[in-house]
């Protein structure tokens, strides 16, 4: 028989816990209402299988309740074999009804790679099953430094006083923005105030960020590389912005062509096509910013190289540059770290965009990456995974001779991903589509165009082995011949 309710002191009437309410139970019936109710839960799922029911006396209480209702409930639900009592770790659900699982609904290729992509393909992408992934972007994950991680966490753990765990600067917290500042001045030849840097949520945050800023300023379009990245273009209309296509040839953009208010660049290792920006084109630049031209500078794979001397970054030669940098490339993209520049006349109008955003980054990350680039650990990573991917960029070269040799390779000197181009006979997005029907992502070069230019493909190998490579490789070659 059930126990009676005890009475109810002051305060709140119920327990979180499933959002009980004893008040629900019909008069005698206490235990099986509860016994009910935690099946119940289980069968849909709340109380999933390894999930532990709250300690009888805890819910008691909260239920205004004898212990022996709940008590009594458990067992009820180690008798039918939901629950079982694992003492000191109390009672645990072990077991749930077999339901049918949803089918995985998976879109086809065809559906996926398509000549005109929308917002949400690189979603798509990432959430289509391949054997290999050869998309461009993603650097070696398994290289991630954890051991270095959680070093450095814990002694930041250690010293953190209780006010770092409130609201922070928007910028940033102060020891990451010093700490940005002498890893440019180190590694990108930028002398730069830490009272500059905003530490973003990755490129993607400081182009929405710049784009939003630049419409207040009454600009309209900022040029793009052609072909550049889709998904910085797509970024940048999300803000509202039109991206009118300049060409790049072996020198990088042609700065002659610009027509626009502002450019966003890829100096250093230009995407897709791995240029450097050449010495008269970067001294055009300075001349085009002189005359007001805004330029917005992504470092992308700067440090990522392998053949051929570092290369100055061009906010060390021109202030007035919107930069942009992130460890994506070099620790992991679910960080969700980088770093924005903000010249003067942008600089309080981009903290207020990131106030507005998200009130700055979370702070235990941003002080972990700030020891690990003080500590010169950084450093000691890029060189473990720069000597890495030269390795599977020399396996990628070596694949592709052999097994597509009518293909012409660029920008393989630095970076994590090759271009690949080839006559006008080959549809990349048919050739991309057939390639993820066979198991092996890519993506066509034509989405990253705007003009006419050659098909190709855009193939990243930082994150796969050597003889991975080699296998998606092949199939490529089987599928072009």
């Amino acid at each position: 028989m059930d126990r009676a309710r005890t009475a109810p002191p002051e305060g709140s009437i119920g327990s979180d816990f499933l959002q009980l309410d004893v008040r629900e139970a019909p008069p005698g019936g206490l235990a099986d209402w509860l016994a009910g109710q935690l099946r119940a839960a289980v069968a849909d799922g709340r109380l999933p299988v390894g999930g532990r029911l709250p300690a009888s006396r805890v819910l008691a209480a909260e239920l205004r309740v004898s212990r022996g209702v709940v008590t009594e409930a458990y067992q009820r639900l180690i008798d039918d074999g939901h629950a079982a009592g694992r003492g000191r770790a109390g009672t645990v659900v072990v077991a749930a009804p077999v339901l049918a699982p949803d089918p995985v609904r998976v879109p086809p290729p065809s559906r996926v790679i398509t000549p005109l992509p929308g917002v949400a393909v690189f979603d798509a992408i990432r959430a289509t099953p391949a054997r290999l992934d050869l998309t461009p972007g993603v650097p070696d994950l398994t290289a991630f430094p954890r051991a270095a991680w959680l070093r450095a966490e814990r002694a930041v753990l250690d010293e953190l006083e209780p006010s770092h765990f409130g609201y922070g600067d928007p910028r940033g917290a102060p020891a990451m923005r010093l700490a940005v500042s002498r890893w440019l001045a180190r590694s990108r030849g930028i002398r730069v105030d830490p009272g500059e840097v905003i530490v973003v949520a990755g490129v993607a945050q400081a182009l929405t960020l710049v784009g939003d800023v630049l419409r207040q300023h009454g600009v309209t379009e900022i040029a793009v590389e052609d072909p550049s990245s889709l998904g910085a273009r797509q970024h940048l209309h999300h803000c509202g912005l039109a991206t009118p296509p300049v060409p790049v040839d072996d020198d990088g953009v042609r700065v002659a062509d610009l027509r626009s208010p502002a450019v966003l660049l890829t100096p250093a290792h230009q995407f897709p096509m791995g240029v450097v920006l050449a010495g008269e084109r970067r001294r055009a630049l300075m001349r085009w910013a002189a005359e007001g031209g805004i330029v917005v500078e992504d470092d992308y794979d700067a440090e990522h190289r392998y053949d051929r001397a570092p290369v100055p970054a061009v906010r060390s030669m021109l202030p007035e540059v919107c930069y942009t940098g992130s460890v994506s490339k070099l620790l992991a993209p679910a960080l969700r770290v980088g770093w924005l520049l903000a010249p003067p006349r942008f600089h309080d109008d981009l903290v207020a965009a990131k106030r507005f955003a998200d009130l700055g980054n979370p702070v235990l990350a941003q002080l972990v990456l700030a020891r690990l680039m003080e500590t010169g650990e950084l450093e000691r990573q890029l060189r473990v995974v720069r000597a890495r991917h030269r390795r599977r960029r020399d396996a990628m070269i070596r694949a592709l001779a052999s097994e597509v040799p009518d293909a012409v390779v660029h920008g393989a000197a630095a970076g994590l991903h090759l271009t690949i181009t080839f006559g006008s006979e080959v549809d990349d997005v048919a050739l991309a589509a057939a390639a993820l029907a066979a198991g092996v992502k890519v993506q066509p070069l034509s989405w990253h165009r705007q003009l006419p230019g050659p098909p190709g493909l855009v193939l990243g190998y930082a994150a796969r082995t050597s003889t991975e490579i080699a296998e998606g490789v092949a199939v490529l070659g089987r599928l072009v011949r």
